[in-house]
């Protein structure tokens, strides 16, 4: 899930070695030395052991979602689940970003995985729907400040040539998540309720926070130079930066309950987020993103496009599976573990040094089959149609993903100088948590327009109709589209 960055040009890359930064820089600056080398070994297992909670997380939570929604009578909300953390981590990825420039991630990482272990807490014990939208939002939190946190170390330790292979190994930790996460979130759904997958994973925290944060703080703590901090205020710093994130994150949850809520009063709402968002954007992104400008802004876009038109889609398709075809939890989760195995191949294919010179169009290729597999998930809504469809679908899907998402964060590192690492990455992650957010919003009010929200916990559990189908394909097919569009902006990483 989520584990975001002008001028620059993919032509020119600046080095963000481990030279650059303080700290020790280790025999594994040496050519010939990898990620699990004696230098690099323990920072990598303790990172890598990091995104392997995240992605439980994800793959445990994405699984006894529709149960949960049923539960507190919450289906009509049930996008909100999703988009409260997207939301929330916005303010958490900026603020990380600061943090972390200013002071080094160390504080931003504990933080952040503070508050992502007190929102599963909160989600876990929740007696209504919002207010399991609440704990959901606190983990977005924590969330955003751990993933912008973990890029600003992914700079500053290792040396541009194993910036690709780390990326791949963050990939690589999805793949027992996936397969296993939704196996045993549906069994403990199934057998002991779906509060108990929220309420057992804090214990997972302390295994990362043992291995990684002595690492962290002997090798990528503290400010980049003596320099660090308000000398460079100009964009990256300053009140003004976190008035942005709060006008970002205020403004995309009023976008999104303005979606949710179809009546003509939800306008004000709508317009008033959108008056906050529009001039946050502007003031948090790299000039030009939104044209899709050639270079760095092309890439922050491309993150956007990629995530979140993929995870829109793939929120509903647990939902889909469980309403429409009559799967269980278990079965329903089950049906996307292979895409975290394809995601990982995806992610290895392209850091293998011979990939290097046919990046973008190893992206391009990954947004063509991304767009294929959102198209053809909604298949499924044809009772001819297997089930197994949605699983084969959608691990070609991750397969693109794993292409475009390690090839993003890959190319967003050549482009930022050390003192920049931790803005920039705070903006890929910006334009991949607010595509998310807004792409929910617009399927969930697709949704929730066509009688999406018409079924409850009571109607479900009595054998009553749940949603109808074409509000499933008003979700995928417009996120089809949108990813088709990211294959265009690939063509559009390189300056002339």
């Amino acid at each position: 899930m989520d584990l975001t960055l002008a001028g620059m040009t993919v032509l020119e890359p600046r080095d963000t070695g481990v030279t650059d930064v303080p700290g020790e820089a280790g025999p594994g600056d040496e050519a010939g030395e990898g990620v699990l080398s004696r230098a690099y070994r323990s920072l990598s297992i303790g990172i890598v052991s990091v995104v392997l909670l995240i992605a439980f997380e994800a793959t445990a939570v994405g699984t006894a979602m529709p149960v949960a929604a049923r539960e507190l009578d919450g289906v009509s909300l049930y996008a909100f689940a999703f988009s409260g953390y997207f939301t929330t981590s916005l303010f958490g990825m900026v603020l990380a970003g600061q943090w972390s420039d200013r002071r080094g991630p160390l504080g931003a990482l504990t933080g952040g995985i503070g508050a992502f272990a007190a929102g599963l807490v909160l989600a876990g014990t929740a007696g209504s729907m919002w207010v399991f939208i609440a704990g959901r939002a606190v983990q977005g939190l924590g969330g955003g400040l751990v993933i912008v946190a973990l890029y600003v170390v992914v700079g500053r330790a290792y040396p541009e040539r194993l910036r690709p292979s780390i990326m791949a190994a963050f990939a690589a930790a999805w793949v027992v998540p996936s397969i296993v996460g939704p196996l045993a979130s549906g069994a403990v759904t199934e057998h002991l309720g779906w509060r108990w997958v929220f309420l057992g994973l804090p214990v997972l925290v302390v295994f990362p926070l043992v291995i990684a944060l002595p690492q962290i703080r002997r090798r990528a703590s503290g400010p980049v130079g003596e320099t660090a901090g308000e000398d460079f205020a100009g964009a990256s710093f300053g009140p003004r930066r976190i008035r942005l994130a709060l006008g970002i994150s205020l403004g995309a949850g009023l976008l999104q309950y303005a979606a949710q809520d179809l009546r003509w009063l939800s306008l004000l709402p709508g317009a008033a987020g959108a008056a906050l968002v529009v001039p946050a954007v502007r003031g948090l992104l790299p000039r030009g993103t939104w044209r899709a400008a050639r270079g760095l802004p092309s890439v922050v876009l491309l993150r956007g496009v990629a995530a979140g038109s993929f995870i829109a889609a793939e929120s509903f398709v647990p939902l889909m599976l469980v309403t429409q075809r009559g799967l269980s939890p278990t079965l329903a989760g089950f049906s996307l573990a292979a895409g975290g195995c394809t995601w990982a191949l995806g992610s290895w294919v392209q850091s293998r040094p011979r990939a290097a010179p046919y990046r973008e169009r190893l992206m391009t290729l990954g947004m063509v089959l991304v767009a294929a597999a959102i198209a053809a998930a909604p298949s499924v809504l044809v009772h001819a149609v297997p089930v197994w469809t949605v699983a084969l679908a959608w691990a070609f899907g991750c397969f693109g993903m794993g292409l475009v998402i390690a090839s993003t964060s890959v190319l967003l590192l050549q482009l930022s100088a050390p003192e920049e690492a931790g803005a920039n990455s705070a903006a890929l992650q910006i334009s991949d948590a607010l595509s998310n957010v807004l792409l929910l919003a617009a399927g969930g009010a697709a949704f929730a327009a066509l009688g999406g929200g018409t079924v409850s916990h009571v109607t479900a559990t009595a054998g009553g109709p749940a949603a109808h189908p074409a509000a499933f394909a008003a979700v995928f097919l417009p996120m089809a589209a949108v990813a088709l569009a990211g294959a265009w902006v690939t063509r559009r990483l390189r300056e002339r």
